[in-house]
């Protein structure tokens, strides 16, 4: 089904492990964004030709395969953005102007990627709002009760990750947002590490706002999704001016469109949408608890593997973790490992991964992170443990 597999590297066949970066594409989603440019190229919502009503049927029914996806209530809940970066984005642009002010606390936890610190640490500074951060425990998991003791009469959002990209920590997301809305405090949850992995279902978790990417849904690169309650949606000012996302303009008044179009404004990334919607069938066909197991079968079976690598050490014990094997090699940079196993067409990420505050608390400068996907075997785990072997050959 993944056509990037099947090629090789540096003489070896692919062994693709930083699917917690970008998830390969399986066939039908390559299609499905071919076919947009090469039969349907046309743009939406504003043509009555046969080839724009063609393809703004193929990408409003992708936004409602995403919102059966998320279970979400209505699609008018379900915004086409680039990325989980510019869902957070939109969200801290437009609780800054309604809901934030001087004096306010935004709660975020120590695990959080990059988009999910910086856009909230930008609407602090021109609010003067102060970022509170929820520590993170030696075994790399959410300190839940210390959390809860950080939640204020002045905490205006909660913004955690479902799961961390660093270390696959599953987070309580449940619990945190029972927590907070207990408090009246509207919660976002960054998704992008949780839907290729997890059942993800966004009434149960109760969650105001949740963000994906859709390349790490073996979707297309330069998509994404925010979900947020219609409530919450309807409070926010448009994050955007230009067309599609207007009823009526005049030079002295402009009447906005209704959601979801009011925070979608311009041309939007259509064959990237309909590819989208193509991985969510092709997710969906596999089966989602399908997916789990074997996520969660492979990854014991990887932890296992690793322990028996000299000087190896795992990062994190958290109490539920998906998808991820975080590591570092005594006097061996991550860069040096990540060098020597794609001699070997091994494909890992290395780095801080955009977690620099999280490394810090483990200590850690820069690791390696192997991160599984569906498409992936025991005999990719071997591959690596193999790999690993040569590296300290090389190396050491």
């Amino acid at each position: 089904d993944f056509p990037a597999l099947h090629q090789q590297i540096n003489g070896h066949p692919l062994v693709y492990l930083d699917s917690a970066a970008t998830a390969l594409k399986p066939q039908s989603v390559i299609d499905a964004t071919v076919r947009v440019y090469a039969r349907d190229c046309a743009n939406v919502h504003r043509g009555v030709h046969t080839l724009s009503e063609r393809a703004t049927a193929a990408y409003e029914d992708a936004r409602e395969k995403v919102r059966r996806f998320l279970n979400a209530r209505e699609s008018r809940e379900v915004i086409f953005v680039r990325g989980t970066t510019e869902a957070i984005n939109l969200v801290a642009h437009g609780l800054g102007q309604v809901h934030v002010g001087e004096g306010d606390e935004v709660l975020v936890t120590q695990m959080e990627h990059h988009s999910n610190i910086v856009p909230w640490q930008l609407l602090c500074e021109r609010n003067r709002a102060r970022l509170v951060v929820a520590p993170v425990d030696d075994a790399g998991a959410l300190d839940v009760e210390a959390l809860d003791a950080r939640l204020s009469a002045r905490t205006r959002i909660v913004a955690l990750t479902h799961v961390s990209n660093a270390l696959g920590t599953v987070n309580p997301v449940a619990e945190v947002v029972q927590r907070a809305h207990a408090r009246g405090v509207p919660v976002l949850v960054d998704g992008a590490q949780a839907v290729p992995h997890l059942p993800v279902d966004v009434q149960s978790l109760g969650c105001d706002f949740y963000a994906f990417s859709g390349h790490k849904l073996f979707g297309p690169t330069g998509i994404g999704i925010l979900y947020g309650r219609r409530d919450w949606l309807e409070r926010l000012p448009p994050w955007q001016g230009g067309g599609d996302m207007i009823l009526s303009v005049t030079f002295e008044h402009t009447v906005y469109n209704r959601l979801p179009y009011r925070l979608e404004a311009g041309t939007p990334d259509i064959a990237g949408a309909i590819g989208l919607g193509a991985a969510v069938d092709y997710v969906e066909t596999v089966g989602r608890d399908a997916i789990a197991a074997h996520d969660a079968a492979l990854l014991a079976y990887g932890l296992t593997r690793l322990r028996e690598v000299p000087g190896l050490r795992l990062l994190g014990a958290p109490p539920e973790r998906t998808a991820a094997l975080p590591f570092v090699l005594e006097h061996i940079h991550a860069h040096d490992v990540g060098t020597v196993l794609d001699g070997l067409g091994i494909a890992v990420r290395t780095g801080h991964h955009c977690a620099q505050p999280l490394l810090a608390r483990l200590h850690v400068g820069a690791s390696v992170r192997a991160s599984l996907a569906l498409y992936n075997t025991r005999a990719d785990v071997d591959a690596l443990v193999e790999g690993l072997h040569r590296v300290r050959e090389v190396m050491g």
